[in-house]
């Protein structure tokens, strides 16, 4: 357990902290919980308020302990704490960017492509990101209970047989109990035509103490099974999060990473390249690195493309294949995502000196 928490969380022995029921169960919801957030910069309580009534707040013990109150502008905070800019939006933004709404046969079930589809299994999640695109859902109450919904998107995926993959997702599926869990992964499992599951979670970031052996035993029970999950900061890979991690691994399940680029937290060569990094060193395949969807009350984490293409040329010249992930925008329908890594002009020029190579092969 984290010294710093001792004021905060007085009553936490080292087994509660390490149970992430008692990491749900003891949740900061509230800005002015236990004195929770010192420092917030120009942010009343009153602001506070009509922010979290927009985007509603909650983040577990855990993830706050990695916080440097001392820094107004930490990438931690930043990525979980309410900041006043959610509630002012331009004309670009949008509540469903990526028109999901519209690509859902049965409700919260997304298909947008003809060979996988993406069941909403929950809008709960263990620390509400404040770069969500689904952040939409976050004070919105289920117009059917989960195990109506449930039975809708099996029913619907029973009767489609060219989707071979489904995705778990949410909010966080992981928020989950076991027994539910499985559940969903053994009536998914009899369908004949689908292959594939993926858990889409990033309890292995902001809860890794959810990764327990019993979970890890279920997993393997339904491979072929992928995990990805969101690592954005270097400072989240932990002894925790290095733990959890590796018990999928040893579970046999194949752990990926699906960054978000976001202007304060990552978008530096040199934050982006330690991160890809130490995703390497823990065997954790750098997969996607996203730009950041236009959502009502995520626009002040999106960067320019630029920024975001010039990241990526510099760790390119100087990272292992290993360690890039596919910089990609996702468009909203059927589009789906286009491939950012696009050669710069400095680029170009450094080919045109070898020029006499590639005529070799016209």
């Amino acid at each position: 357990m984290n010294n710093k928490l001792t004021g905060s969380f007085p009553q936490a022995t080292k087994k509660e902290w390490q149970n992430w029921h008692w990491q749900f169960k003891n949740r900061i919801t509230r800005p002015d919980a236990a004195g929770c957030f010192p420092g917030q910069p120009n942010t009343s309580p009153n602001e506070l308020k009509k922010i979290t009534d927009v985007y509603p707040l909650a983040i577990t013990p855990y993830y706050f302990s990695l916080i440097n109150h001392a820094d107004p502008a930490d990438p931690i905070r930043a990525q979980s704490f309410p900041d006043p800019r959610e509630i002012i939006s331009s004309q670009e933004s949008k509540e469903d960017p990526l028109e999901e709404d519209s690509h859902m046969p049965v409700p919260k079930l997304v298909q947008r492509y003809p060979d996988r589809c993406l069941a909403i299994v929950t809008e709960v999640c263990a620390t509400y990101c404040r770069h969500c695109n689904r952040k939409r859902f976050w004070s919105s109450s289920p117009k059917t209970g989960l195990a109506d919904r449930l039975t809708k998107m099996i029913r619907y995926i029973s009767s489609a047989p060219a989707v071979r993959e489904v995705i778990i997702s949410g909010g966080d599926p992981l928020t989950m109990d076991d027994n539910l869990l499985e559940k969903l992964l053994v009536s998914l499992r009899a369908i004949p035509h689908v292959e594939v599951l993926r858990i889409g979670s990033r309890t292995p970031v902001v809860m890794p103490m959810r990764i327990t052996q019993n979970l890890c035993r279920i997993l393997k029970r339904h491979r072929p099974l992928w995990f990805n999950t969101q690592f954005n900061h270097p400072r989240e890979i932990t002894p925790d999060a290095i733990r959890a991690c590796n018990m999928l691994q040893e579970a046999g399940i194949p752990v990926s990473n699906q960054s978000v680029l976001l202007a304060g937290v990552n978008d530096s060569a040199e934050i982006m390249r330690q991160l890809l990094y130490g995703l390497q060193k823990i065997s954790v395949r750098p997969y996607y690195l996203f730009h950041c969807d236009p959502a009502k009350g995520c626009e002040h984490f999106r960067t320019d493309l630029q920024t975001g293409m010039a990241i990526m040329e510099n760790i390119w010249r100087q990272c292992s294949g290993l360690s890039l992930p596919q910089y990609v925008m996702d468009l909203p329908g059927t589009t789906g995502k286009i491939p950012l890594n696009v050669i710069s002009r400095k680029i170009k020029k450094d080919l045109q000196k070898h020029q006499h190579f590639f005529d070799k092969f016209k």
